[in-house]
This record gives structure tokens, C-alpha cells and sequence, in this order.
């Protein structure tokens, strides 16, 4: 393998593929963008880059990387995967329909899977342009999770430097089964994380609109909790005080189901994703 690679990325104008785009621009890889929306089109020719046919750009790719929504992975597979030189990597960025099963597969061509972490509330930065960039792929570092359905070592080797490329800057990459990352993404930080961060929002408009505080006040103890909580509770900072440990308790009672953990198992996991992919049920 060499250090550069010829890539057809599907989705190259869409909102995930013009930061691979943008991104895959300040490397020397050979890339051929496909975009079938118009909006989209328009957004790579302004930035410089023509869109090509599907088939012209996945002749002689090494791999194809799909930045299209996971309803369309199915359809978008279907057509592809048959026509793809023996050893090519497919790269999908969500395990959702990998773990699912809707992709069309061959034993000759390698399914890969990447997903960002986004750069980390703990992360150390520097500049400015770090500060701003929350969701990670411009200036904050960020770790980034993948699986690689090939025990090659210069098939890994190609994946992690594409990784690499496509969520620039990038701190480390983990190695994991797709089952597991379907396991962290979505329920980990989706059902779980990003559900809480909703209520986050919820409860500061509850203590604005229905209790009457400033919101500003409400805002800035909200923010400035929420940062001690995560490093009390996942860094071990420091230790929550006494009283702050009964009212956990009182709120755990209060909003959480005993039997929450249950997200965690297979079955669930099968029901989440079902939803999220407009299906009745997983078969695999």
C-alpha cells in the first residue's frame, strides 16, 4: 500500500460529505466526489471540484466512502458493491445499517466502519479556531472509533490513514467489532448522552418559563454545573459533597427507571435501531 490513495466519495456535497471534502482537498489522495442533489452539486463546483458518475468514480478506487443517510446506504450498496474491484474497502460512517444488515456485501470487497467521537469537553485547546469547532473535522482534534471486517494489516493500514484524513485532526483511532460500535453509537452516546443533553435544555427552560429565573442566571449556573458534574463524575476531580450526593439520589428516584440499563442489551439495541432505520424489525 502506498500512502496515497485514489477514493470515490458518494455524498460529496451533502452535510457530512463536504467536510470530508473540504477535508480530503488538503491531501495528495485522488478523489472522484459523486452528488446527485443539485444543492449539492453547486456546493462542490464552487468549491472547486466537479461531480462525477457513480461509475467513473469508483473505477480502479481502492475506497469508496459513503457519506449518504443511512436510508440510503441499502440502495446506494446495492448498486455499487457489484461492480467494485476484488479487495476494494467500503467505508460507511454509522454502524446503524452495517450492524443491521442492509448493506450488500461480498466476501472479496472489505466493509469498514468510522465513526467521530467529536472533540472532548476535556480537550486541552489552544486557539481560538479550537473553541469554535464543537463538532470536530476542522481545528479540534478528535478521537475516532472504526471497524474493519479484514484481519490484513495493510487493509487496517489503509483505513486508519484515510480515518485519519477524512476527520482531521485526529488524536487516536480505536479498533472495535461493528457490533460494539453499534453499541456506542447509538446507545451510548445517543440514547444515553445526547438524550440527557436534551434535557439539559428542557430543564433550563422549565426553570426559566416555569419558575421565573433570569435566564442568564439560569444559563450560566446550568453550564457551569454541567462541566463540574461531568468532571466530578468521569474524570474523579473531585468529589461531590454530601448534600449534592442526596439530591443525585433524589433526582435518580425522581427520573430514572430502575430498569434503564436495559438499553444495553442486544434485543434493545435491535428495537432502537429499527426505529432509527424506518423498519419493523432487525433480521440478521
Amino acid at each position: 500500500m502506498t500512502d496515497t490513495y485514489r477514493i470515490a466519495l458518494f455524498g460529496a456535497g451533502g452535510k457530512m460529505g463536504t467536510r470530508i471534502t473540504n477535508n480530503l482537498a488538503k491531501t495528495d489522495h485522488d478523489v472522484r466526489h459523486v452528488e446527485g442533489a443539485p444543492a449539492g452539486q453547486e456546493r462542490l463546483r464552487a468549491a472547486g471540484h466537479e461531480p462525477v458518475a457513480a461509475e467513473a468514480a469508483i473505477d480502479g478506487a481502492q475506497i469508496v466512502i459513503l457519506a449518504v443517510p443511512d436510508l440510503a446506504l441499502g440502495s446506494v450498496t446495492a448498486e455499487i458493491v457489484p461492480q467494485l474491484a476484488p479487495g476494494t474497502v467500503v467505508l460507511t460512517l454509522d454502524p446503524a445499517a452495517a450492524y443491521a444488515g442492509l448493506l450488500t456485501t461480498r466476501e472479496d470487497v472489505v466493509q469498514a466502519v468510522a465513526h467521530p467521537c467529536h472533540p472532548s469537553v476535556f480537550l486541552q485547546r489552544e486557539t481560538p479556531e479550537q473553541w469554535a469547532d464543537t463538532f470536530g473535522g476542522i481545528a479540534a482534534p478528535q478521537d475516532v472509533i472504526a471497524a474493519v471486517e479484514s484481519d490484513d494489516a495493510a487493509t487496517q493500514a489503509l483505513v486508519e490513514r484515510v480515518v485519519r484524513d477524512i476527520y482531521a485532526p485526529v488524536i487516536d483511532v480505536h479498533w472495535v467489532t461493528v457490533k460494539q460500535l453499534a453499541q456506542l453509537e447509538p446507545t451510548l452516546v445517543e440514547t444515553i448522552a445526547c438524550m440527557i443533553g436534551a434535557l439539559l435544555k428542557e430543564s433550563l427552560q422549565e426553570a426559566v418559563d416555569t419558575m421565573g429565573v433570569p435566564e442568564p442566571a439560569a444559563r450560566a449556573i446550568l453550564l457551569g454545573h454541567t462541566q463540574v458534574a461531568l468532571a466530578n463524575s468521569l474524570n474523579g476531580d473531585n468529589p461531590f459533597s454530601d448534600a449534592c450526593l442526596i439530591a443525585m439520589d433524589y433526582g435518580r428516584e425522581s427520573i430514572i427507571k430502575e430498569d434503564w440499563k436495559k438499553v444495553f442489551r442486544d434485543d434493545e439495541l435491535d428495537k432502537n435501531l429499527a426505529r432509527m432505520l424506518h423498519l419493523d424489525t432487525i433480521e440478521r
